[in-house]
């Protein structure tokens, strides 16, 4: 083992890289797995990306009417619209 410590003529040798290469990897697999358990912390949805994205534009009429964003008479227009080109779910036909 000495001699592998001291590396020729008495010098540290490649040895002395072990120690930094050890941190990099321990600090980059951390790293990585922050990353990871960030992106999956969305719920399939992918960083920067809203609920509101992954709603069906019928549910998403459905909130508004339910906040109060739209009146009874809007909603329905709007949902006879969206019923033609993307039906309702459930639906048969």
């Amino acid at each position: 083992m000495q001699t592998l410590a001291h590396f020729g003529d008495g010098g540290p040798g490649p040895w002395i890289l072990f120690l930094p290469l050890l941190w990099v990897l321990f600090i980059g697999g951390g790293i990585a797995l922050l990353r990871r358990t960030a992106w999956h912390g969305h719920r399939g949805r992918g960083p920067g990306r809203s609920a509101m994205e992954h709603e069906s534009p019928i549910a998403v009429l459905g909130r508004r009417f339910a906040s109060g964003e739209i009146d009874e008479d809007e909603y329905w227009r709007r949902l006879s619209v969206l019923d033609e080109e993307f039906g309702r779910p459930g639906r048969a036909g």
